[in-house]
């Protein structure tokens, strides 16, 4: 799909403010609304637009505890990543799980927990029973200077 100028500012303003309105985009993009729309759903019918979502503010729901989280696996193979993936995937602390290259661990995770006490539940009742999981290294986040969601839009 080629993207013109009003195509990449309709995806950077919906990405920072999911909830304008379709007239507030419109003028934002000096467009009418009738072809705003049309572009607008054009990009989530393609898939551009994967979908919408509501930001949470986490320290409000007690979570205040940002980790990221080195795992070394026991075994390379298909089986052993797949079942520790699946895994994974069912914990809700999990916010993100990334195979990684370059470093003496296979997973990268980012966690989000509302405190010490609550990361060692974690740590020894999920996260270490999984098969296949011999190493385990984490760091806490102290600060985030940035923290956004937005993709660049060239």
């Amino acid at each position: 799909m080629q993207f013109d100028k009003y195509d990449r500012l309709i995806l950077d303003i919906i990405q920072k403010k999911g909830r304008i309105s379709n007239q507030e985009l419109a003028e934002a993009i000096n467009l009418s609304p009738s072809p705003c729309l049309r572009r607008v759903r054009q990009l989530e019918e393609s898939g551009m637009i994967a979908g919408y979502v509501a930001l949470l503010d986490a320290r409000k729901l007690g979570l205040t505890l940002v980790s990221f989280i080195q795992i070394s696996m026991d075994k390379h193979t298909p089986e052993r990543f797949n079942h520790f993936e699946k895994q994974i995937a069912a914990f809700p602390e999990v916010l993100e799980c990334h195979l990684v290259t370059g470093q003496s661990a296979d997973y990268l995770l980012k966690v989000i927990i509302k405190d010490m006490d609550d990361f060692q539940r974690f740590l020894l009742n999920k996260l270490t029973p999984i098969e296949g999981v011999a190493g385990v290294h984490s760091s806490f986040v102290l600060k985030s200077p940035v923290n956004t969601r937005a993709l660049p839009i060239n």
